[in-house]
């Protein structure tokens, strides 16, 4: 699948530490493992997780003692696109299992209705073939996370363990060992710790595959060669409103199918809501209760990031009705919302793509989907990235 015929030498057995278990990280294990098996070293590679889960491909849900049956919301990324062939070709094997299915979804513009209108307007915009297909993982966005996870040989994965920022190269040269994290400058290994002050190992290379924001925070006071330019990349917040009714029968007209065109995604004219995805007219959904999943734009989102919750979620409450226009009889039984401070990237198109960020010396890496434009294709070319830049290191 990916081209490791330049990569023929590598580090013995080397230790290899990647914060954060979302996709990059994942995709980057995987890769990892993969590589070995041609240069005949098998790293031991430790994956750092804040949360208790693996991947950022977040689902929610929720079950009803009555029916049995659940509301379920991708309340992180929604899918993905796979627009070159080499990403193409990793994702063939998910795809013929049916872990990975393409969703051809029937996608609308929907205007909400002002004061002087009754009912939204809405208008046929595009369908999603597998021309331009778009991606889902089934039975929740987080299965192919999961299943990366569970394939991974070579790899631990430490759940709800935050890494202390990586201050170890400034305190070396003058404790023999900080409750920090130390550099050994000749073996070019790095002890990470965790927020207690508790040793989590040493490594030959450390991979920081947070946002940008975190890695700001991670990277501080350690002269990491590349710190100035992980602010580059500019990342906005979303917020994602989950609803959910107990029947189909009590939706509104806008979501029940009597309206036409029938719809499965809306791109909304708002100044606060971006999208609204159908959970349960998603391929292999069909035994869900009905289940609707909003983002919000990402300028209102980072306009109102600090704002609090309650007050945030009663405003895309008030935009959902707005847009979907439900009466009493026809409102949501379940509600939730959610904020990504990290969620999106502003991409430059007339700039270069930033890359990873690599020190050589200390032999750590700053990468992520935001070194690129933001998707879930980017990680998976970050990793390949990373990958890449360790082997080539090693050959030097």
């Amino acid at each position: 699948m990916t081209d490791h015929a330049l990569c023929s030498t590598v580090l013995s057995d080397p230790k290899i530490a990647i914060i954060g278990g979302g996709l990059t990280g994942l995709l980057t294990a995987t890769l990892l493992e993969r590589a070995s098996n041609q240069t005949g070293n098998t790293p031991q590679i430790t994956i750092f997780e804040k949360s208790r889960s693996v991947g950022r491909l977040a689902t929610r849900y929720r079950s009803d003692s009555e029916t049995g049956k659940n509301w379920q919301w991708s309340f992180g990324a929604q899918f993905f696109t796979a627009k070159t062939a080499d990403f193409q070709q990793f994702i063939a094997p998910w795809l013929d299992t049916g872990l990975l299915q393409p969703w051809c979804a029937e996608v609308v513009e929907l205007t909400p209705a002002s004061n002087n209108e009754q009912s939204p307007n809405i208008q046929s915009k595009e369908q999603w073939d597998a021309v331009h297909a778009r991606y889902i993982s089934k039975p929740k966005m987080t299965s192919w996370g999961r299943e990366l996870a569970a394939a991974l040989k070579h790899t631990t994965i430490i759940f709800k363990t935050r890494v202390a920022p990586l201050t170890q190269y400034l305190q070396s040269q003058n404790q023999q060992r900080s409750q920090i994290q130390i550099f050994n400058q000749n073996s070019k290994q790095t002890e990470l710790f965790d927020e207690t002050g508790a040793s989590l190992g040493w490594f030959d290379w450390v991979i920081c595959t947070a946002p940008n924001g975190q890695a700001v925070e991670l990277m501080a006071n350690s002269k990491f060669s590349q710190q100035d330019k992980i602010t580059k990349p500019q990342m906005q917040a979303c917020y994602t409103l989950m609803l959910g009714w107990d029947d189909v029968q009590k939706l509104p007209e806008t979501l029940n199918g009597q309206l036409t065109p029938q719809w499965d995604v809306a791109y909304l004219n708002s100044a606060i809501l971006d999208r609204i995805f159908i959970e349960h007219q998603k391929p292999a959904h069909g035994e869900l209760l009905p289940s609707i999943t909003i983002h919000a734009r990402n300028d209102w989102s980072e306009a109102h990031v600090d704002d609090d919750m309650e007050s945030v979620e009663e405003q895309l409450l008030q935009a959902a009705k707005q847009a979907l226009n439900w009466n009493e009889a026809s409102a949501p039984s379940q509600t939730d919302c959610h904020r990504w401070r990290y969620a999106a990237t502003v991409v430059n198109t007339d700039a270069e793509e930033l890359g990873i960020l690599i020190d050589a010396t200390k032999q750590w890496i700053v990468s992520g989907d935001w070194c690129a434009k933001g998707n879930i294709e980017s990680c998976y070319r970050i990793a390949k990235q990373t990958v890449k830049a360790i082997m080539q290191t090693q050959q030097t």
